[in-house]
Protein backbone atom coordinates (compact mmCIF):
# COMPACT_ATOMS: atom_id res chain seq x y z
CA UNK A 1 0.00 0.00 0.00
CA UNK A 2 0.99 3.49 -0.67
CA UNK A 3 0.99 6.17 1.58
CA UNK A 4 -2.09 7.84 2.33
CA UNK A 5 -2.54 10.92 0.28
CA UNK A 6 -4.31 14.37 0.65
CA UNK A 7 -4.88 15.04 -3.18
CA UNK A 8 -7.22 17.64 -2.94
CA UNK A 9 -8.28 20.02 0.37
CA UNK A 10 -11.36 22.13 0.48
CA UNK A 11 -13.03 25.25 2.34
CA UNK A 12 -16.83 25.47 1.41
CA UNK A 13 -16.29 23.51 -1.67
CA UNK A 14 -13.85 25.82 -3.14
CA UNK A 15 -9.91 24.09 -3.95
CA UNK A 16 -7.43 25.41 -1.60
CA UNK A 17 -4.13 25.22 -3.86
CA UNK A 18 -1.98 27.30 -2.14
CA UNK A 19 -0.27 26.34 1.48
CA UNK A 20 -2.20 27.56 4.33
CA UNK A 21 -2.19 27.17 8.41
CA UNK A 22 -4.31 24.84 9.62
CA UNK A 23 -6.11 25.95 13.27
CA UNK A 24 -7.10 24.00 15.93
CA UNK A 25 -10.47 24.90 14.72
CA UNK A 26 -9.74 23.12 11.39
CA UNK A 27 -12.26 24.02 8.36
CA UNK A 28 -15.06 24.79 11.07
CA UNK A 29 -14.35 28.37 11.31
CA UNK A 30 -13.69 30.23 14.43
CA UNK A 31 -16.77 31.16 15.64
CA UNK A 32 -18.25 27.83 14.84
CA UNK A 33 -17.25 26.20 18.44
CA UNK A 34 -17.33 28.12 21.90
CA UNK A 35 -16.30 25.74 25.57
CA UNK A 36 -19.32 24.56 25.85
CA UNK A 37 -19.49 22.67 22.46
CA UNK A 38 -16.00 21.91 22.50
CA UNK A 39 -16.72 18.65 20.69
CA UNK A 40 -16.67 19.93 17.53
CA UNK A 41 -13.43 20.30 17.88
CA UNK A 42 -13.27 16.23 16.74
CA UNK A 43 -14.96 17.24 13.58
CA UNK A 44 -12.46 20.11 12.62
CA UNK A 45 -11.77 18.39 9.32
CA UNK A 46 -13.84 16.17 7.06
CA UNK A 47 -11.93 13.08 4.78
CA UNK A 48 -13.78 11.31 2.07
CA UNK A 49 -11.88 8.93 -0.04
CA UNK A 50 -12.11 9.37 -3.39
CA UNK A 51 -12.21 6.21 -4.44
CA UNK A 52 -15.92 6.48 -2.91
CA UNK A 53 -16.61 8.81 -5.81
CA UNK A 54 -16.38 5.80 -9.02
CA UNK A 55 -19.16 3.59 -9.67
CA UNK A 56 -21.84 6.01 -7.78
CA UNK A 57 -25.37 5.27 -9.22
CA UNK A 58 -24.13 2.83 -11.27
CA UNK A 59 -21.34 4.95 -13.42
CA UNK A 60 -17.86 3.46 -14.51
CA UNK A 61 -15.28 5.22 -13.92
CA UNK A 62 -14.15 8.20 -11.35
CA UNK A 63 -15.96 11.53 -11.34
CA UNK A 64 -13.43 14.36 -11.13
CA UNK A 65 -16.06 16.72 -10.95
CA UNK A 66 -17.98 15.09 -8.42
CA UNK A 67 -14.95 15.42 -6.04
CA UNK A 68 -15.57 17.58 -3.11
CA UNK A 69 -19.29 17.64 -3.30
CA UNK A 70 -19.49 15.48 -0.37
CA UNK A 71 -18.44 18.51 1.66
CA UNK A 72 -15.55 16.93 2.55
CA UNK A 73 -12.41 18.80 3.52
CA UNK A 74 -9.32 16.57 2.13
CA UNK A 75 -10.32 14.38 -0.64
CA UNK A 76 -7.61 11.27 -0.03
CA UNK A 77 -5.89 8.35 -1.69
CA UNK A 78 -4.73 4.92 -0.51
CA UNK A 79 -7.31 5.41 2.44
CA UNK A 80 -10.67 4.27 3.57
CA UNK A 81 -13.20 2.90 5.86
CA UNK A 82 -11.35 -0.21 6.59
CA UNK A 83 -7.63 1.46 6.35
CA UNK A 84 -8.20 4.17 9.07
CA UNK A 85 -8.97 3.75 12.57
CA UNK A 86 -9.54 5.83 15.64
CA UNK A 87 -6.92 7.57 17.38
CA UNK A 88 -4.65 7.24 14.03
CA UNK A 89 -2.02 10.49 14.25
CA UNK A 90 -0.79 11.69 11.11
CA UNK A 91 1.56 15.03 10.13
CA UNK A 92 0.81 16.71 7.11
CA UNK A 93 3.28 19.20 6.52
CA UNK A 94 3.82 20.96 9.93
CA UNK A 95 0.11 19.64 11.36
CA UNK A 96 -0.63 16.49 13.36
CA UNK A 97 -3.98 15.59 12.72
CA UNK A 98 -6.11 12.70 14.55
CA UNK A 99 -9.19 10.64 13.32
CA UNK A 100 -11.39 10.97 15.93
CA UNK A 101 -14.86 9.54 14.37
CA UNK A 102 -16.78 8.71 11.58
CA UNK A 103 -18.10 10.79 9.14
CA UNK A 104 -22.33 11.40 8.46
CA UNK A 105 -23.83 8.49 8.23
CA UNK A 106 -27.03 8.01 6.07
CA UNK A 107 -29.03 4.77 4.93
CA UNK A 108 -27.57 5.51 1.95
CA UNK A 109 -23.91 5.25 3.29
CA UNK A 110 -25.00 2.27 4.96
CA UNK A 111 -26.60 -0.01 2.16
CA UNK A 112 -23.26 1.66 -0.17
CA UNK A 113 -20.35 -0.38 1.77
CA UNK A 114 -19.63 1.92 4.71
CA UNK A 115 -18.62 4.83 2.57
CA UNK A 116 -18.87 7.75 5.26
CA UNK A 117 -15.36 9.29 5.74
CA UNK A 118 -14.30 9.90 8.81
CA UNK A 119 -13.07 12.75 10.70
CA UNK A 120 -9.70 14.25 12.20
CA UNK A 121 -8.93 17.09 15.36
CA UNK A 122 -6.06 18.89 14.93
CA UNK A 123 -3.20 18.03 17.85
CA UNK A 124 -0.79 20.74 16.38
CA UNK A 125 -1.41 23.35 14.32
CA UNK A 126 0.98 24.28 10.98
CA UNK A 127 1.15 24.89 7.48
CA UNK A 128 -0.64 22.16 5.21
CA UNK A 129 -1.04 22.12 1.37
CA UNK A 130 -2.77 19.37 -1.04
CA UNK A 131 -1.02 17.04 -3.17
CA UNK A 132 0.77 15.55 0.29
CA UNK A 133 1.69 12.38 2.11
CA UNK A 134 0.00 11.95 5.65
CA UNK A 135 2.53 9.98 7.91
CA UNK A 136 1.38 8.25 9.98
CA UNK A 137 2.75 8.61 13.58
CA UNK A 138 0.61 6.44 15.79
CA UNK A 139 -2.15 3.67 15.34
CA UNK A 140 -3.21 2.85 19.04
CA UNK A 141 -6.74 1.15 18.21
CA UNK A 142 -6.05 -1.03 15.41
CA UNK A 143 -9.52 -2.97 16.54
CA UNK A 144 -11.06 0.02 15.73
CA UNK A 145 -11.67 0.82 12.12
CA UNK A 146 -14.14 3.34 10.98
CA UNK A 147 -15.71 0.34 9.71
CA UNK A 148 -15.78 -1.39 12.89
CA UNK A 149 -17.00 1.76 14.60
CA UNK A 150 -20.06 2.18 12.18
CA UNK A 151 -20.79 -1.65 12.62
CA UNK A 152 -21.15 -0.98 16.51
CA UNK A 153 -23.20 2.25 16.28
CA UNK A 154 -25.79 1.12 13.66
CA UNK A 155 -25.61 -2.19 12.63
CA UNK A 156 -25.14 -4.30 15.56
CA UNK A 157 -27.10 -1.81 18.02
CA UNK A 158 -27.96 -4.82 20.48
CA UNK A 159 -24.20 -6.18 21.00
CA UNK A 160 -23.78 -3.48 24.20
CA UNK A 161 -20.51 -5.29 25.24
CA UNK A 162 -19.26 -4.24 21.42
CA UNK A 163 -20.86 -0.75 22.14
CA UNK A 164 -19.25 -0.88 25.88
CA UNK A 165 -15.56 -1.75 23.92
CA UNK A 166 -16.56 1.47 22.02
CA UNK A 167 -17.05 3.76 24.14
CA UNK A 168 -13.94 2.91 26.31
CA UNK A 169 -12.15 4.01 23.76
CA UNK A 170 -10.29 6.96 24.94
CA UNK A 171 -9.84 8.67 21.39
CA UNK A 172 -13.21 8.57 19.71
CA UNK A 173 -14.95 11.88 19.89
CA UNK A 174 -17.24 13.36 22.31
CA UNK A 175 -20.30 13.24 20.46
CA UNK A 176 -20.01 9.39 19.45
CA UNK A 177 -19.22 8.29 23.44
CA UNK A 178 -21.81 10.59 24.17
CA UNK A 179 -24.53 8.63 21.58
CA UNK A 180 -22.69 5.41 23.02
CA UNK A 181 -23.30 6.18 27.08
CA UNK A 182 -26.93 6.47 26.48
CA UNK A 183 -27.02 3.41 24.68
CA UNK A 184 -25.41 1.91 27.41
CA UNK A 185 -27.85 3.07 29.80
CA UNK A 186 -30.73 2.13 28.06
CA UNK A 187 -32.22 5.57 26.68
Amino acid sequence: MQEPYVHKIYTNDTERHNAFPLKKHGFLGETAYSEQNADLLDKAIFAYPIKHYANQDGETGLSTDSIGKRGENFAVLEMDEFTVFIGDTFQMGEAIIQVSQPGPVSTKQLQNGLHTGWYFRVLREGEIQQEKDLVLLERPNPQWSIAACIEVMFLQKDDLKAAEDLYSCQHLGGIWKRTLRKRLRGY
